[in-house]
């Protein structure tokens, strides 16, 4: 039996070791905190191939600049001498044009088509936690703020996704929350969604149970590449495997730069916390002029929201949530925006060009799994399955030929 390390325990770091497991290699993960301790656990858990979508188009030209005077704006870049971000925020700009949308979106609407499948093949194989279908309510104030995401949703059309809308008479039969604020409302079909921390935790006990070992509280210094692949420890221990992923979301450069991975991966900071409403509200919500996603969670309703790029382990910064409640009190009703629990921000990984960093590096039989910006989530199970067949047959999937890490 072979066996390999996986570094990182978020959805695509345990999709990977399940998958790896289903092939006959025996698995070790090692984790810095512990089982859906990073972007994994407090994102909004859409799980969306029809919203999978580059990150930079053409309306960052005009978005981004103002963003860039507004402490409060949805899209936050600090003011700082930071080479490697403005580096990054160069390359990211430069990718928001029609053309580069639309090649990007070429290349991610293969592996959008076949994500859902992963949660079932996840479920059939023992995974003891749910997804659940939609619709997404999708509100704005006006018509006119409806244009961005209309034209998002038809090129996805465009590029062979079926993405079903459908305009709303009556939006709080299946949107209580919504306030009269809310005039144009679509919902969205053919989605699901799914609550993020309990499924991957819910992933990493059935890859424990399957005979994985896992390792937390410990960070991997270094990878090495010798005779075998080599893990560095930080208590000083050196684990010997047949192959290593490094599934670190926003950390990975620092693993993985060394064995070629050159393109950057900036931390794109989210927030997230949860409420009380007046009535159960019982499908996701999305706002997408205010750039805020909602999910039912636990019996309460998770508000998430904002990109904030700064380095992934900085502080969390109060004024990020304080702008996300400001811009959801005209649309909600019946909402407890003053009595928050869960408070979060986690880092999620971006690359420039908008696509995930997913295959083999310089090093033999060191892999990578991460890059995917937003949707790591909904990726994350497709993406370990072709990783893992890479890893096992040395066949890269044409679905993921395009995530090259060594571009």
């Amino acid at each position: 039996m072979s066996r390999s390390i996986v570094i990182g325990a978020g959805m695509v770091g345990l999709a990977t070791a399940w998958h790896l497991q289903e092939r006959g290699v025996e698995v070790t993960v090692i984790d810095r905190v512990g089982v859906a301790a990073g972007s994994s656990w407090g994102n909004a858990g859409w799980l969306t191939p029809g919203k999978t979508i580059p990150l930079a188009d053409p309306s960052l030209w005009t978005y981004g600049p103002k963003a860039l005077l507004d402490p409060d704006a949805a899209l936050h870049v600090p003011f700082r001498v930071d080479a490697g971000l403005w580096s990054f925020l160069a390359q990211f700009a430069a990718h928001g044009t029609n053309k580069a949308w639309d090649r990007t979106m070429a290349d991610l609407t293969p592996i959008d088509r076949i994500a859902l499948a992963g949660f079932d093949e996840l479920q059939a194989g023992g995974v003891d936690s749910w997804t659940r279908e939609g619709p997404f309510v999708i509100g704005f104030k006006e018509e006119a703020h409806s244009k961005g995401f209309l034209h998002e949703v038809a090129g996805v059309v465009r590029h062979g996704q079926d993405v079903p809308m459908e305009r709303l008479d009556t939006p709080t039969d299946l949107a209580p929350v919504l306030s009269d604020a809310v005039k144009v409302v679509y919902r969205l079909d053919n989605q699901r969604f799914l609550e993020p921390a309990p499924y991957v935790e819910a992933l990493g006990a059935a890859v424990v149970a399957r005979g994985a070992k896992l390792i937390t509280g410990l960070e991997v210094m270094d990878v090495a590449s010798t005779r075998k692949p080599v893990v560095l420890l930080s208590n000083g221990e050196r684990m010997e495997a047949d192959s290593v992923v490094i599934a670190t979301g926003a950390w990975m450069p620092r693993l993985a730069r060394k064995l070629g991975v050159r393109t950057r991966v900036q931390a794109g900071r989210g927030y997230s916390f949860t409420v009380e409403t007046e009535k159960p509200q019982e499908h996701p919500v999305y706002l997408p002029y205010q750039r805020i996603a909602c999910t039912p969670y636990q019996g309460r309703f998770r508000i998430a929201g904002t990109m904030e790029f700064r380095r992934p382990d900085e502080p969390f910064q109060h004024r990020r949530i304080q702008a996300i409640v400001e811009q959801a009190r005209e649309m909600f009703t019946g909402v407890d925006l003053d009595d928050r629990r869960d408070e979060w921000v986690g880092s999620r990984p971006v690359t420039p060009d908008g696509l995930p960093l997913v295959g083999a590096t310089k090093a033999p039989n060191v892999y990578v799994g991460g890059g995917h910006g937003m949707w790591g989530i909904v990726l994350g199970p497709v993406t370990g399955k072709l990783l893992a067949e890479q890893i096992v047959t040395g066949r890269v999937d044409p679905a993921i030929k395009p995530f090259d890490p060594l571009r």
